[in-house]
């Protein structure tokens, strides 16, 4: 079917005006070239698509059908054109970045803000969503970049660290471990534990270092939100070990935070595919998330 995007452009605007010397004024044609670009666009279609008398243009079916259904095809068309064509440009453009709920909550909102004021004509979009589908999403193309907990065998993606987070238990105020300035693994040994669930990038560094210290512990819930497991610590249900990001600068109501020895850590991470370079903004978007969360882990 040998459509053109020039066709399709002329019908629409005869569509919308009904008149073909003012379609002709909206898209830089003649009368005479409208009229030809319409009969070619029947000709292909091999269906009549407007009634024309020397008074009036009338759709006919075929013609409202089309009508109908290409306004937001064209506006699509428009918009993906915009996007690549912006990929030229750092200056402006679209970015689209996938993070991990706890990352999203207490590493992006700095790191957006940061975009938002430094380069105003990029878009920063952030897709918050479980570390599995974050790396999906990047494998997938959906998005330019990921940040997420240090993922196991990756060799299909590059991997930057921008951030090295301990681990920290969680008691309420009077637990009797909340006593000690800091707290050694092995002392969780018969504890009742709420942690984060396997959906979380946390979890492994978790059950690895209890199995190597010998903490038997009994996980009495996991939870995919760090909020829901420390409201479950302030009613008592069990401790919990949460990356020091995940804990809130002011401090939580009713709990207090101690350092894990000896000390272990996450490594947070932007990740990118391997066999697809960035695009110039996105590659501005990368840096600037890269330096943002250094500089406030310093």
């Amino acid at each position: 079917m040998n459509v053109t995007l020039r066709q399709l452009r002329v019908f629409r605007s005869v569509a919308q005006t009904r008149n073909f010397s003012r379609t002709g004024e909206t898209v830089g044609l003649t009368q005479p070239a409208v009229s030809r670009a319409i009969v070619e666009l029947e000709r292909a279609l091999g269906l009549r698509l407007l009634d024309r008398t020397t008074r009036e243009v009338a759709l006919t079916e075929a013609g409202r059908s089309l009508a109908a259904r290409l306004e937001r095809a064209l506006d699509e068309l428009d918009s993906t054109l915009a996007d690549v064509a912006g990929l030229a440009d750092a200056d402006g453009g679209k970015v689209r970045v996938a993070s991990s709920p706890t990352l999203s909550a207490y590493l992006m909102p700095a790191c957006i803000a940061t975009c938002a004021r430094e380069a105003p004509r990029v878009r920063f979009l952030l897709l918050d969503r479980i570390q599995q589908d974050v790396l999906e999403s990047v494998r997938g193309g959906e998005v330019d970049f990921g940040v997420v907990v240090e993922p196991p065998a990756v060799d299909d993606l590059h991997c930057e660290a921008i951030l090295h987070d301990p681990f920290v238990l969680v008691t309420p105020l009077h637990h009797r471990l909340a006593q000690a300035r800091s707290v050694r693994w092995k002392a969780l040994a018969g504890a009742a534990l709420v942690l984060l669930d396997n959906s979380s990038g946390s979890r492994r560094y978790i059950d690895d270092a209890l199995a190597q210290h010998g903490a038997v512990c009994k996980v009495e819930q996991e939870l995919a939100h760090p909020t829901t497991v420390f409201q479950m610590v302030e009613a008592g249900i069990g401790l919990t070990v949460m990356p020091r990001l995940a804990v809130p600068p002011g401090g939580l109501h009713g709990l207090t935070m101690r350092p894990l020895l000896p000390r272990l850590e996450r490594t947070v991470m932007l990740v990118r595919r391997n066999d697809r370079a960035l695009s110039p903004v996105a590659e501005r978007v990368w840096k600037m998330v890269s330096a943002t969360v250094r500089a406030s882990a310093r």
